[in-house]
């Protein structure tokens, strides 16, 4: 039985790379590389994969919304969470919006195969490393993430713009940065302070003496 796989990133390299990774398994059949959102929702409807490898971080739409909106339009469809993020808080939103798996992007050829023989068989596979994560989580155990919320120079420059209510358009005109960069920044700064929306930013950053 043939299992169909597409994957969404904006990088081609990483879409390339994986396609070629799995190129040589005769039960696994690429059968969409796409490099948004507005893409991965046509494609899906268009190509049917049985799995969808989802990045997180996205161009046009974050990865945690269009993993729910995917599963409400097909909830039998398999999607993988595949992303650099390991904070907790991301792993959790994911699993939360319905995703059956995470991932990191350091994995291998193996793990990508028993990941998909897991999902297929309707059950939840992560990451070594990120199981690891949310059972410290779970039983208490504080990571140096937990200690101390420290932002970065840029980071605290997207903050205090997000404060000030401007618009993703109006923060990257203003610091002069790609709005993916302030997408990415945003989304740190949400994974630190623990937060799922501005206002839930703004609220945990003036608890935390960072405003």
């Amino acid at each position: 039985m043939i299992t169909k796989i597409a994957i969404t990133d904006d990088h081609n390299m990483v879409l390339q790379g994986i396609q070629s990774m799995l190129s040589d398994t005769k039960e696994i059949k690429i059968v969409g590389l796409y490099n948004n959102g507005s893409e991965t929702l046509n494609g899906v409807v268009k190509d049917e994969p049985d799995i969808l490898l989802l990045d997180i971080n996205l161009p046009d739409i974050n990865g945690i919304d269009l993993c729910k909106a995917l599963k409400k339009a097909n909830p039998i469809l398999k999607i993988i969470a595949l992303s650099n993020y390991d904070e907790v808080s991301f792993i959790k939103r994911m699993l939360n919006a319905g995703a059956d798996g995470y991932l990191l992007k350091n994995t291998d050829k193996l793990e990508l195969l028993t990941a998909f023989k897991t999902v297929l068989n309707d059950e939840q596979y992560l990451q070594r490393d990120i199981e690891k994560k949310l059972l410290n989580q779970s039983i208490g155990k504080k990571t140096t993430n937990n200690l101390l919320i420290k932002l970065t120079r840029r980071e605290k420059e997207v903050l205090e713009a997000i404060a000030e209510e401007l618009t993703t358009q109006e923060i990257s005109e203003k610091l002069f940065i790609s709005h993916k960069t302030v997408e990415t920044h945003r989304m740190n700064i949400m994974s630190k302070l623990g937060a799922k929306n501005s206002v839930g930013i703004i609220k945990t950053a003036i608890e935390n003496n960072l405003l």
